[in-house]
């Protein structure tokens, strides 16, 4: 299963900017609406990663991992 997320994107004088709304701090800035798209799956992919590592960081020995399909 692949999860999907919202960017909102904005064009704002010469800059496009962009959001991702379901994980808070994945926000870019480029200036044409391709760059940004790209920049954005990249720094989303990160913050996942990062996200994980330290989710399972904390839990340090003797933890599940359970797939939450809301």
């Amino acid at each position: 299963m692949r999860n999907k997320y919202t960017a909102v994107i904005k064009k704002e004088n010469d800059w496009w900017i962009g959001w991702v709304e379901e994980i808070p701090g994945v926000n870019c800035q480029e200036k044409t609406k391709e760059e940004l798209l790209e920049t954005l799956n990249i720094t989303l992919k990160e913050a996942l990663e990062m996200n994980r590592y330290e989710a399972i960081s904390n839990a340090k020995s003797d933890y599940l991992e359970v797939v939450l399909e809301p």
